[in-house]
């Protein structure tokens, strides 16, 4: 799953990436950036 690192400021590929459920019910994908190791999240559909 690819998402958008704040810390990098470009897309990478999540590392260690889980289905996570947020508080509305919407799924979500939660990782961590390969290179730096800051959290990333990338928001899905219901």
């Amino acid at each position: 799953m690819e998402a958008y690192c704040m810390k990098c400021k470009e897309k990478r590929e999540m590392k260690d990436a889980k289905e996570v459920s947020m508080k509305n019910g919407k799924k979500a994908m939660s990782g961590v950036c390969p290179s730096c190791g800051t959290r990333m999240f990338k928001i899905g559909g219901k």
